[in-house]
């Protein structure tokens, strides 16, 4: 499952996407100073928005992944059959990666695989967030069954959503799985890295 994406977006193409779909952007820890990073791992600190209100987010940096029971991080979760009534986040990306077998024999690295979505410059991916006594808030990405451009790659994907749906995902009220979908194929592309 994704356990690495790439954040390369600035704050003003955030705010702008945001309120062309009529989101108002808050900061309630003030603004944040938001660094290109090609590569956002399991428990660095990352850029979401939280849903306050019907067409208002808060845009705040957390944690990516809270401890499970046994201590691993819970960096992915299932959505399947869930309703998420509360705590939903929308992660902000402009690419994520998958691992695969090497293509190479002589490979002892799996192959690399970076996935952006066509014709936008950077997409959301539906989440969750809460609060953890040891280390505060966190959040999580929800996975799904793979959809077409993603199933030649992995058996799971994470739920990216329609910008259409953002609005929708911010809002508790809307049940979850009317959201939860594969995008059409064609949709994402994919591109060997390194």
């Amino acid at each position: 499952m994704c356990n690495d994406y790439r954040q390369l977006v600035d704050l003003s193409s955030i705010e702008e996407g945001f309120q062309d779909l009529k989101i108002r952007v808050d900061f309630p820890e003030g603004r944040p100073n938001l660094e290109p990073r090609a590569d956002v791992r399991i428990t660095d600190v990352a850029p979401i928005m939280r849903g306050v209100g019907r067409g208002v987010g808060d845009l705040v940096q957390r944690r990516w992944s809270w401890p499970g029971p046994a201590g691993k991080p819970v960096y992915n979760f299932r959505s399947d059959g869930r309703s998420f009534g509360e705590g939903r986040c929308l992660i902000i990306a402009d690419g994520f990666y998958e691992f695969t077998a090497p293509t190479d024999p002589k490979k002892k690295r799996k192959d690399k695989w970076l996935f952006t979505m066509k014709g936008r410059s950077w997409f959301c991916i539906a989440g969750i967030w809460r609060s953890d006594p040891k280390i505060g808030e966190a959040f999580t990405m929800l996975t799904m069954p793979p959809g077409p451009d993603i199933e030649p790659y992995h058996d799971r994907q994470i739920v990216i959503l329609d910008p259409s749906s953002w609005i929708d995902w911010l809002d508790p009220s809307i049940p979850a799985q009317q959201l939860i979908r594969p995008l059409p194929v064609g949709t994402l592309e994919v591109a060997a890295v390194g």
